[in-house]
């Protein structure tokens, strides 16, 4: 995640008492002993990277150049870690055993940012605020990643759901926050908050509810195990599923599209299912439309585009490039080998992230990271790594 002598000792005393009680007088701060904490010396001294791509492998990370796909630094960090983008143009937040770390991409260190707590699920952005959602504790903690520029742990907004479970929280641009409802045992669905945490609206008709997105005109879905549930203008609307099950756990939202991007399940007793079909969502309808990519995918494999487009990485190695309008597959990328997803959701496999017009595809089987321009859909860089990748993702500033 430098000493003078004599005159000039007390002045580095003093100076470093005031600003010792600067910090812990910082408002809104839950970590009052972050005032105390000495600044990581690595993050200073670091030649900077621009647009850095972070992967984790077995046993640490990997700082990459986000054009060249240069190794810049490998980090050592036991466990299995989850990689998300903070929010900013340096940091990514790290999931690990503890809780959640964050790290400065750009500088190739961990900050004294951290967000201790058991099971570290979902980090959200969404209108310039960063959500996180604990699953060990149901915590929330919304932040402004433009806080983490000088190290230290955010000023928070927190909120702590009545039981702790598998959840995700997102806050809206007026300050309402959604979170999910539930238990250990039993996910039931949503409900939003006002500025002072006060409950205002309730949606309980979202079975097993997982993920989120937002799509155009702040239009937040919520995946069910029989369609999505919907909060706009103020209201939770219901989109059923064709199906009695018809799972809807993993979503991705454009700002540029009105149509949300979610995967589909319709067996209820597989070990692991490998769907075939993605499910498009009109926000504007609250209709749900059904295409058959006719090969399978993982839930590391949905993005979307710079212009809204659909992206879909499949199990035939092709990335798939749809106009959410219509359906319609407009390109396809050749971007990786064929593959299979693995029974256990810890295992590597080929992962998908995007940002502005590149898309970066792993291949850990090869141990291989390439990247291609979504507009041409060239290939720009291939290397390969001392190690298979697991999870992939990048600084991405701007929400």
């Amino acid at each position: 995640m430098n000493t003078p002598t004599g005159a000039r000792t007390l002045t580095g005393v003093a100076l470093a008492l005031a600003a010792s009680m600067a910090l812990t007088a910082c408002g809104g701060n839950d970590d009052a002993s972050t005032a105390a904490k000495p600044k990581p010396k690595t993050a200073s001294e670091a030649t900077p990277v621009k647009d850095p791509l972070v992967a984790s492998f077995d046993g640490g990370l990997y700082v990459l150049d986000g054009k060249s796909l240069r190794t810049v630094k490998t980090i050592e960090l036991p466990g299995f870690n989850r990689v998300n983008p903070a929010g900013d143009k340096d940091h990514v937040v790290i999931s690990t055993d503890s809780g959640f770390r964050v790290f400065d991409a750009a500088r190739q260190a961990f900050t004294d940012a951290e967000f201790k707590g058991a099971k570290p699920g979902h980090v959200v952005r969404h209108a310039g605020k960063t959500v996180l959602f604990t699953d060990g504790t149901g915590e929330v903690n919304v932040f402004d990643p433009a806080e983490l520029r000088d190290g230290d742990r955010p000023r928070t907004r927190a909120y702590t759901s009545a039981e702790a479970h598998h959840g995700v929280a997102i806050e809206l641009a007026d300050g309402e926050l959604l979170t999910t409802l539930g238990t250990e045992e039993k996910r039931t669905g949503a409900m939003v908050l006002d500025k002072n945490n006060k409950e205002i609206k309730r949606a309980e008709n979202c079975p097993g509810v997982h993920g989120e997105a937002a799509a155009k005109d702040e239009a937040i879905a919520v995946g069910c195990e029989d369609g999505v549930l919907l909060y706009k203008d103020g209201k939770f609307t219901k989109v059923d599923a064709p199906d009695d099950y018809g799972r809807i756990g993993n979503q991705a939202g454009s700002d540029d599209s009105p149509i949300l991007l979610g995967d589909y399940k319709t067996d209820p007793e597989a070990e692991l299912e490998r769907p075939t079909r993605i499910s498009l969502i009109d926000t504007r309808t609250a209709k749900l439309r059904l295409v058959d990519l006719g090969t399978s995918y993982s839930f590391r494999s949905l993005a979307r585009g710079p212009h809204g487009e659909a992206l879909v990485l499949g199990t035939n190695g092709v990335l798939h490039v749809i106009d959410p309008k219509t359906g319609k597959v407009k390109k396809r990328i050749e971007a990786v080998g064929k593959w299979q997803e693995p029974l256990d959701w810890q295992q590597p496999r080929p992962t998908l992230f995007v940002r502005d017009h590149t898309a970066y595809v792993s291949e850990p089987g090869k141990r291989r990271l390439h990247s291609f321009d979504l507009d041409s859909g060239e290939k720009l860089t291939s290397v390969t790594l001392p190690k298979a990748t697991n999870e992939l993702s990048g600084v991405v500033a701007g929400h």
